[in-house]
């Protein structure tokens, strides 16, 4: 077996990486605790504090359609205007 050169030089710099270090890499299965602060590509993280509730809500073609064409943030805008009409 062919011994493999060293990840780091000796200050501390990453060597690039090849093939054979990649074949060598254990999977995260074997560590669960580290697998869970590992996020796939476009996966959201958990919320420290959750602020709002998803629900699934019915409205008017024309309202939703009013409400998208003012572009990114129309949901937000869905839910002032709701705040701002509630009744207390």
């Amino acid at each position: 077996m062919k011994k493999r050169k060293p990840l780091t030089n000796a200050e501390g710099e990453v060597r690039e990486l090849t093939a054979e270090d990649f074949r060598h890499f254990e999977s995260l299965d074997h560590f669960p605790d580290l697998a869970k602060l590992v996020r796939r590509r476009g996966e959201r993280g958990p919320q420290k504090t959750p602020t709002k509730k998803q629900v699934t809500l019915r409205l008017d073609k024309d309202v939703v359609e009013r409400f998208r064409a003012t572009g990114a943030g129309w949901q937000s805008r869905i839910n002032d205007a709701l705040r701002k009409a509630r009744v207390g």
